[in-house]
């Protein structure tokens, strides 16, 4: 059986029974919705308190001016997309709206990107970009799958350079991300499927977000009582 037999088994059955057909899809559907629901929980219950950490250091560093900058490859350089767009343009929140953050997403100039490919090689595509734009203070959010990209590890490196603050999202153990040890916020999905790793990881990076705004309000109510 192939891989993608393994996956969609209705689809490869030879039935003709519909009813066995969408019995055996909405089986498949439960059982991708319990692990993705048990993984999130589980995340949440190992990091939560980490991940409202990292939320807190990362207000403190857009209060004191700091740019995201997000990056990672293929599936995750969508995600790393989407988190820049998320902290940009976030639309509303809780009734209100939420505050717009300085936030980019390395992998969105293509032509930046094929450049340093082509003249350099891979591996910098992040980390250039990193030297050229970045400051001390700056925050670097990368993602991964395996934690194992090159160009990922070499962004992070150069990241502990300029005194960024570093949050790192991996699956499976962490990889390299994690043998680093020099990534200030790592936040690691236990699980061996990229589909699931991916969905964590979506929760995990919203998450930071909504916190991350809930401390900027704080922090402002704070400084207004402060002032009176």
């Amino acid at each position: 059986m192939s891989d993608i037999e393994a996956l969609y088994p209705f689809l490869y059955s030879g039935s003709t029974d519909l009813d066995a057909v969408m019995t055996s899809v909405r089986q498949s559907t439960v059982e991708k919705v319990d692990e993705i629901v048990t993984l999130r929980r589980t995340v949440l219950e190992r990091d939560g308190e980490r991940i409202a950490a990292c939320a807190e250091a990362m207000a403190e560093a857009f209060a004191a001016g700091a740019r995201l900058f997000a990056f990672g490859n293929g599936g995750s350089s969508t995600d790393a997309q989407d988190v820049a767009t998320l902290f940009m343009n976030p639309g509303h929140m809780n009734g209100g709206t939420a505050r717009p953050l300085p936030a980019f997403a390395l992998t969105a100039d293509i032509a930046v990107v094929t450049a340093l490919a082509n003249d350099i090689g891979f591996e910098v595509v992040f980390a250039r970009q990193l030297a050229a734009s970045a400051f001390a203070g700056d925050i670097a959010l990368g993602l991964s799958t395996s934690g194992n990209s090159r160009n990922l590890i070499a962004a992070f490196e150069e990241a502990e350079r300029r005194g960024m603050l570093t949050v790192g999202l991996a699956g499976y153990g962490g990889g390299q991300m994690a043998e680093l040890g020099t990534i200030d916020h790592l936040f690691v999905v236990p699980s061996a499927s990229v589909h699931r790793i991916q969905e964590a990881q979506t929760t995990v990076y919203h998450a930071l977000w909504e916190l991350t705004q809930q401390a900027l309000t704080r922090m402002e109510a704070g400084d207004g009582d402060d002032g009176a």
